[in-house]
């Protein structure tokens, strides 16, 4: 994993803000070659050793619920790029079409196997695939779909210097966010006005002091957090 050159990244992120994260990552590339070494190696070997439980999980959606194994959702990653993100589906079929982009816990979109598979995250396996072509990394900035991209300041858009992650700090910190958006009228503009700055200011945060050692230790905090609460 490799940084363009300053010239060839995508004009609406090219501004002062953004050039900061960028030196500070540039001297850190032989980290960035590890992480994308690591993502390679264990995505294969995580699709290899799951095979098996990706069939019962899929056998058990169709059991459950009408539709699609799949949810594909149109997501944001590195340089803006959007790709296809993959997850086992947990809401009934056109669930976009029916309410909000984000979700609570509460939300009746959701279905019972569906509520069982995003407590223990298992619902995120599939993304093993993104992060196997390189849409995805194992540790970085959760992808955002277009409409809260557009939301950006100048400096968010440093996050994406590097491709998205399933998990990150961030996700740790707000494990309860579907929790706060229950307490809310309007969870959207919840999330859009309050949630989504907060959550920033911690991969930002994170990606200034960027370690390949540091997403190691996010990776053990995040099977923790899901396992042991």
């Amino acid at each position: 994993m490799r940084l363009k050159k300053w010239e060839s990244i995508p004009e609406f992120m090219k501004n002062m803000a953004v050039k900061d994260y960028y030196d500070s990552l540039k001297k850190k590339e032989l980290g960035l070659i590890l992480k994308r070494i690591f993502d390679i190696v264990f995505s294969i070997v995580g699709l290899l050793i799951l095979t098996p439980l990706f069939i019962l999980i899929a056998i058990l959606i169709k059991l459950s619920s009408k539709g699609p194994i799949f949810f594909l959702q149109t997501r944001i990653t590195q340089f803006g790029r959007q790709f296809k993100i993959i997850k086992f589906r947990t809401m009934v079929t056109h669930a976009e079409e029916l309410g909000l982009l984000v979700t609570s816990n509460h939300d009746s979109r959701i279905t019972k196997f569906g509520s069982l598979l995003r407590k223990f995250r298992i619902d995120e396996i599939p993304q093993l695939f993104n992060i196997l072509i390189g849409d995805m990394s194992f540790v970085g900035t959760r992808p955002e779909v277009l409409k809260y991209v557009n939301c950006y300041s100048d400096e968010m858009y440093a996050t994406l210097l590097l491709p998205a992650g399933v998990t990150s700090k961030t996700s740790i910190e707000y494990k309860n966010e579907t929790e706060l958006l229950n307490e809310t009228q309007d969870p959207e503009k919840t999330y859009i006005e309050v949630i989504l700055p907060q959550k920033m200011k911690i991969n930002l945060s994170s990606l200034q002091k960027f370690s390949f050692f540091d997403d190691i230790v996010t990776i053990i905090r995040t099977v923790i957090n899901v396992f042991f609460g």
